[in-house]
């Protein structure tokens, strides 16, 4: 697909999920879907304290593959941005965490999504959070303005994902932390069966092969990057999607088992240096 017809295709599939849950249903799009999303990627990301905290609809709106609020660094008075926040879950759980002081924004480009996460934002009364509209490509603030971004399983959506990386690197101040929730693959394997699976584990998923996050990661100026696995997925939970698309599961085995998992990435903005003489300042 041509650029625009994946973004097309993505703002579809996720205006649709929002209006699954606006009439009372899930908005899970794995391989076994149900109203209980019971799917290995999307289920249990969240404990029961968390989910108190926010209106059931963010809850069933989520369609992530981990839960970054709940490892990333954020500190009362922080500024943080999720790049594709959906229904506002980790926007709302993030407000609750930096406190009144802090700001939580959060960037989506389907409108239905954002009706969605400012009805949320309603319902759980919070005034330190803000919804922008636009494109995790182009993010709509300025230099240097924010302290953290997060973000659940949707940089694996872009199909420009070196502007994304460059996009939070220009955002966040220095200093600034990157910790998000993302689908990576673990090695090579045969080009048809990794788009068979990404399709299940993302909905239209393009992970990024883990040294290659790494590597783009490095090319936008961050430090201290680390690829943490969450969960590995294994032949058994892709069993039933691929065996619907007429592929012989146990003839890919090898191809697919433990080398699809989702991961909390985190990077460090380096510090500014400062300038101690004539030769640097020119």
């Amino acid at each position: 697909m041509s650029i625009p017809d994946i973004k097309e295709v993505v703002k579809e599939k996720y205006g649709q999920a929002a209006a699954r849950t606006t009439a009372g249903g899930s908005s899970c799009c794995g391989a076994t879907v149900n109203n209980g999303c019971d799917d290995p990627i999307t289920s249990n990301l969240y404990d029961s304290s968390q989910a108190g905290q926010i209106p059931e609809e963010a809850l069933l709106a989520s369609l992530g593959c981990g839960n970054p609020t709940a490892v990333a660094d954020l500190r009362a008075g922080d500024t943080v941005l999720d790049l594709g926040s959906g229904g506002g879950i980790d926007v709302l759980l993030s407000a609750r965490r930096v406190g009144p002081m802090g700001k939580a924004y959060g960037l989506d480009m389907t409108d239905e999504m954002l009706a969605l996460a400012n009805e949320n934002k309603r319902k759980a009364g919070l005034a330190n959070v803000e919804f922008l509209k636009g494109e995790i490509e182009h993010i709509p603030l300025p230099d240097n303005s924010v302290d953290v971004i997060i973000s659940n399983c949707v940089i694996n959506l872009s199909s420009d994902k070196g502007r994304v990386m460059s996009e939070a690197f220009r955002v966040l101040k220095p200093g600034g932390r990157f910790a998000v929730s993302d689908v990576v693959t673990r090695g090579e394997m045969l080009p048809e069966i990794r788009k068979n699976v990404l399709l299940w584990v993302g909905c239209v998923a393009g992970a990024l092969e883990e040294n290659d996050y790494r590597a783009k990661l490095a090319a936008a100026g961050f430090e201290k990057i680390e690829i943490e696995p969450t969960r590995v997925y294994r032949i058994q939970d892709a069993r039933g999607f691929l065996s619907g698309q007429n592929i012989d599961v146990d003839a890919i085995a090898l191809q697919v088992d433990g080398k699809f998992m989702s991961a909390l990435v985190r990077a460090v903005k380096p510090q500014s240096r400062s300038c101690c003489g004539p030769e640097c300042c020119q």
